[in-house]
């Protein structure tokens, strides 16, 4: 064994390490950066536990939209360091925008082929 740990073992570690200190709220930035899909499953369902079991406020920094949205009752969408959009969850899922630009999903709400993904253009009225 080498002692070092996966990227998802050090998230919940460091997770474990945040909840000894009785927190009201819990800043994660970007969990499912860089461990397996697996852990990536398992932190969010300790994000799940935490909000439901625990009652603690998270929040949630993440560019896994469909991951986020599953998980929070509020979101806000930003570009280039601006909110753009902002509203529950179900809100932005049902936005045609994140449904288009965010999650991949066409208006029938099948997945989009990567080529019409790859031709992505940000809507300019966001930014106006």
């Amino acid at each position: 064994m080498s002692g070092y740990l996966s990227g998802g073992e050090q998230q919940m570690l460091a997770i474990g390490r945040a909840l000894m200190s009785e927190p009201k709220v819990i800043l994660l930035d970007e969990p499912s950066l860089g461990p397996a899909p697996m852990l990536v499953e398992e932190i969010f369902g300790i994000v799940r536990r935490l909000v439901s079991e625990e009652k603690l406020a998270v929040l949630l920094v993440e560019q896994n939209a469909t991951m986020a949205l599953e998980v929070a009752d509020h979101g806000y969408v930003m570009e280039t360091g601006r909110i753009v959009l902002e509203g529950s969850a179900e809100q932005l899922r049902s936005n045609s925008d994140i449904r288009d630009f965010y999650l991949g999903l066409n208006e029938a709400g099948s997945r989009k082929s990567y080529r019409d993904v790859k031709r992505y253009k940000r809507r300019k009225r966001w930014l106006s």
